[in-house]
């Protein structure tokens, strides 16, 4: 049979205790105390909502065999106040709503009654729990002549808020104490006759839905319980950015930018606008630099190739994408942005000529590869060029792009015959810079 045995502390009450369980499946014959005669307060204390939800959970993330689709409780203020209201009644069913609060759909209910001061309330879910040792999950039954249901219930996989209540109560020859626990949705439902298991065995977290697809560790990481997730996208956004879990996009304050508002923007354009997203000047024509304050002549003397009028200009240097921008834009043109199969197919034969001399400045670093002037707009969700505008040619190698190492700009790739790959925007390669005043002129500076 499975479960945890209960705390050694019990000692000699253990027997006497287990003895009263089936008490709970009865409907008792007991009156409920009068104010005056109850010492203890009706309902449980902050503290003792927190000790009985924490157990609940410890429990849970225990159960063996392991839980796949095991849900964290939460602690449900209406289900407490049903549940006390059930506990007031010394366990009885609440006779009508007039009577108490209303009673939500779907409740399951575990309910005990013991002798008035021989257990707390903690101790009492840990019986519960003690009958898991003779329910067989296999098997979805319990042993012959023996109780399971309030485990069943207590371990039952969906049931994902909690409520608890407890009272004295006077019967004819002792004192009673009802202890009462509402869980919604409830559980023990049956098929043919026969209850259904509580929980799918698997791994744990291994069968959460979506909407509680966070996994739930105790502080000493045993088990694991379906939560909803405090954080789905799994990134946080920094320097007081707030983060829309809808699109995993962060809202940055003015002064930062960046995927995780992590760049502090505070660039000045003399002679261009800002783009918020990335932190930089868009230069009128005729200026360059960071902050477009250089006057600068297209210098159509040094172009490597000349295309319908367009001057395309081949580093001989490598840096990363946003070195590579600024180093474009600081002579006055923009990293290439490559329009039509005509572009594509010249700068693909030039570039394939040139790695038999692969030279570079770097001597320290080497590559083939060649930033072009496309990215991934989170924002846009698709490749925009350095202008703004949309793709409308493209030629993306075989399988590209695949987002492999969260590859947010365009190369052109040596081993895929110069088509394009998306690449880590920090990967240091050479770069094609392209000066053509009818493309700078159309620089769109909007998001």
């Amino acid at each position: 049979m499975l479960g945890l045995a209960p705390s050694p502390g019990w000692g000699g009450l253990l027997p006497v205790l287990l003895a009263l369980l089936g008490m709970a499946q009865t409907e008792p014959k007991l009156l409920p105390l009068q104010a005056e005669q109850a010492p203890m307060p009706g309902a449980l204390s902050s503290k003792e909502t927190f000790l009985l939800l924490s157990v609940h959970n410890r429990l849970r993330s225990r159960v063996q065999p392991p839980a796949a689709n095991m849900q964290r409780m939460d602690w449900s203020e209406s289900l407490a106040q049903w549940a006390q209201a059930r506990a007031a009644l010394c366990g009885a069913p609440v006779p009508s709503p007039a009577s108490a609060p209303r009673a939500p759909q779907q409740v399951g209910w575990n309910v005990q009654l013991l002798p008035a001061g021989s257990a707390s309330f903690v101790s009492v879910v840990g019986l519960w729990f003690a009958e898991g040792r003779r329910y067989s999950h296999a098997a979805a039954e319990c042993a012959h002549n023996a109780t399971c249901t309030h485990y069943t219930q207590l371990v039952w996989a969906t049931s994902s808020r909690l409520g608890c209540g407890r009272h004295r109560c006077s019967g004819a020859q002792a004192e009673m104490e009802a202890f009462v626990c509402a869980y919604s949705p409830g559980g023990n439902w049956e098929v043919n006759g026969k209850t259904i298991v509580p929980y799918k065995k698997g791994s744990w977290c291994s069968l959460c839905t979506a909407s509680v697809s966070g996994c739930f560790k105790a502080w000493d990481h045993t088990g694991g319980l379906c939560e909803v997730p405090r954080n789905p996208c799994r990134m946080s956004c920094r320097n007081q950015g707030r983060l829309n879990v809808s699109t995993c996009h962060c809202h940055c304050p003015p002064g930062y930018t960046g995927r995780y508002c992590q760049v502090r923007c505070s660039v000045q354009c003399v002679h261009g606008r800002f783009r918020e997203e990335e932190c930089s000047c868009v230069c009128d024509v005729g200026y360059g630099g960071a902050q477009c304050a250089t006057k600068v002549h297209f210098p159509f003397h040094t172009c490597d190739l000349r295309i319908d009028g367009d001057c395309f200009l081949v580093s001989s240097e490598a840096d990363t994408y946003y070195g590579a921008k600024m180093k474009c834009q600081g002579k006055g043109g923009m990293l290439a942005q490559i329009e039509s199969q005509k572009v594509q197919d010249i700068l693909a034969f030039y570039l394939g000529r040139l790695e038999t001399t692969n030279e570079v400045t770097d001597s320290d670093f080497e590559t083939r590869n060649f930033w072009i002037g496309l990215t991934y707009k989170t924002t846009k969700d698709s490749f925009r060029w350095t202008t703004g505008e949309h793709q409308s040619f493209t030629s993306f190698a075989f399988g590209q792009p695949d987002n492999q190492g969260f590859g947010n700009c365009v190369e052109l790739q040596a081993s895929a015959a110069f088509d394009w790959n998306d690449q880590r925007c920090k990967t240091r390669n050479r770069y094609i810079c392209q000066f053509a005043e009818e493309h700078i002129s159309r620089w769109d500076p909007g998001p």
